[in-house]
């Protein structure tokens, strides 16, 4: 199956002579939910500015189910709901109108069987009257996502969805993504919180200083790039690991009571029997032990640090 947008070679150099991003080739599928993680500044905005036609590429394209971007805007930009960071609505506007004018600007005849369907969806239909001023953050979130999905698009741009929304609204918010994924539609998520990505995402894809550096199915990353934490809780208070224990690379508490060693999930072999043998010879008595999986933020933190 051919991917819903496929963005090739794609640069983009600011008039400053800063460059943005640096040859980004990248495929989403259809119906996926694709994570798109980096810094601040690492090119995230702008490349979703170019694949949405917001803003030009340097050198490259962008095809969008088979439409150019640019010779091609209209049937493109129709497919797309975005829904941008910051919230812009007409806040004395109610949420139907509002959601209607939107559908309007995409020129779809008036349907309000599928305005009703999208306000319900969202969990907005009893606010469907009410001016947005009125609206708490995470209900005013909820429209812009309603005003994106007025026109019918077959893919969705989420940047940062839940910023700024409490824990309990946006496990709310993963629900209607889930929801929207399972109707056909084809998500691509920037978020800050990495747990979201690791909520949600099928593949997840790393940009950092304007270019990808990794993408990757969201279990794939994890087994392939993951380690296990394994920490020892002593008996007794030590002052220092003995030089003997060197190979291991083992850190050493604050307090000296607990030391911790790391080790990689896909090796053949952990190394903790060989361990745990050294340490009673080297007379460091266990109290007990526990382990920790790195999560998918250990993950993107040693990525962005690498070199």
């Amino acid at each position: 199956m051919s991917p819903i947008i496929s963005v090739k070679n794609l640069s983009k150099t600011y008039g400053s002579g800063f460059k943005a991003l640096n040859n980004i080739n990248l495929d989403i599928n259809r119906g996926e939910i694709f994570a798109l993680l980096g810094p601040n500044g690492a090119g995230k905005t702008t490349l979703i500015s170019i694949i949405c036609g917001i803003a030009n590429p340097s050198t490259g394209n962008v095809a969008i189910d088979g439409h150019d971007i640019i010779s091609d805007y209209r049937a493109a930009r129709s497919m797309i709901g975005l829904v941008p960071q910051e919230l812009h609505t007409d806040a004395f506007e109610s949420v139907w109108a509002t959601v209607s004018f939107s559908r309007g600007l995409f020129g779809k005849p008036k349907n309000p069987a599928h305005i009703e369907k999208v306000l319900k969806d969202l969990s907005l239909w009893d606010k469907k009257d009410n001016k947005i001023v009125t609206l708490s953050g995470g209900m005013k979130r909820r429209v812009m996502i309603a005003k994106a999905l007025s026109h019918e698009p077959k893919i969705l741009f989420l940047d940062e969805p839940t910023a700024g929304v409490d824990v309990e609204l946006r496990k709310g918010m993963w629900e209607v993504v889930r929801a929207l994924q399972e109707s056909g539609v084809t998500i691509i998520l920037t978020t800050h919180y990495i747990e979201e990505a690791e909520e949600m995402a099928d593949r997840i894809g790393v940009i950092n200083k304007g270019e990808i550096i990794l993408v990757e199915d969201k279990a794939t990353l994890m087994q392939k790039l993951g380690s296990k934490q394994l920490t020892l809780h002593l008996q007794n208070k030590v002052d220092a690991i003995p030089s003997t224990l060197a190979a291991y690379n083992l850190e050493l508490s604050a307090d000296g009571r607990e030391v911790t060693y790391n080790y990689d999930t896909k090796g053949d072999r952990t190394g903790i029997t060989s361990l745990l043998s050294d340490l009673r010879n080297a007379g460091i008595r266990i109290s007990d032990l526990d382990t920790k999986q790195s999560s998918l933020e250990d993950i993107f933190v040693s990525l962005v640090r690498a070199p």
